[in-house]
């Protein structure tokens, strides 16, 4: 019973630690959107920590729940994606990129700075603290998955908005057409595509927590 009750309380820091994540990771769409002149997301009461506003019901509570099920599985998981108009920037295609960047640095952002909480830890040997390690890793490495898997050149992440801006104007068909399909052939690599990003989040892993 023990070891059942201390598995639901994984599973629920887990979840917590991922909506917190994506809100954040949202924010900063948010906010780059702002700083290049589109106040989208301010006026939509979006630039909060309120998680209200934000939560997807399937994708930053019941998809992550059902992949926390999962031995050795990443948890997954978004918020509804925080509005803002292109239009408004400078330059539409080079400010979409900025914004849809935001996002993953942020949270790498997040995964650096309590990264190196774990190493000051374990440096200064905090001994009374050691037992909370364990949780900053699980905050350490959710970010990671975050970053790793937005990143992903596929309709609606923001990888795919860092692709259209270096492909051809030309290609704009293909590019549409890539958006349209683009929610069908993320659940596809959510089901069989997963494990190819695995090895980069591994190695950010390292690379911020060490060996």
């Amino acid at each position: 019973m023990m070891c059942m009750d201390s598995s639901i309380i994984i599973v629920v820091y887990q979840v917590i630690v991922l909506v917190f994540s994506v809100i954040i990771h949202e924010i900063s769409h948010g906010f780059v959107a702002e700083e290049l002149g589109d106040d989208t997301a301010r006026r939509a009461g979006r630039l909060t920590l309120n998680p209200i506003p934000h939560i997807d019901p399937f994708g930053s509570i019941l998809l992550p729940l059902i992949l926390s099920l999962f031995p050795g599985g990443i948890v997954l998981g978004w918020a509804k994606p925080v509005p803002f108009n292109p239009l408004h920037f400078k330059n539409m295609r080079r400010g979409s990129m900025f914004v849809a960047l935001a996002g993953p640095v942020s949270n790498l952002l997040l995964a650096g700075i309590f990264a190196l909480i774990t190493r000051g830890i374990v440096f200064f040997g905090f001994l009374d603290l050691l037992f909370i390690i364990p949780f900053l890793k699980v905050i350490i490495v959710l970010n990671i998955v975050l970053a790793v898997f937005n990143l992903v050149p596929i309709p609606p992440l923001d990888g795919s908005k860092v692709l259209f801006y270096f492909l051809p104007r030309r290609m704009e068909r293909i590019q549409m057409l890539f958006e349209q399909y683009g929610f069908f052939i993320l659940i596809l690599f959510i089901v069989f595509g997963v494990d190819f990003i695995h090895p980069i989040i591994e190695a950010l892993y390292r690379f911020f927590v060490g060996v």
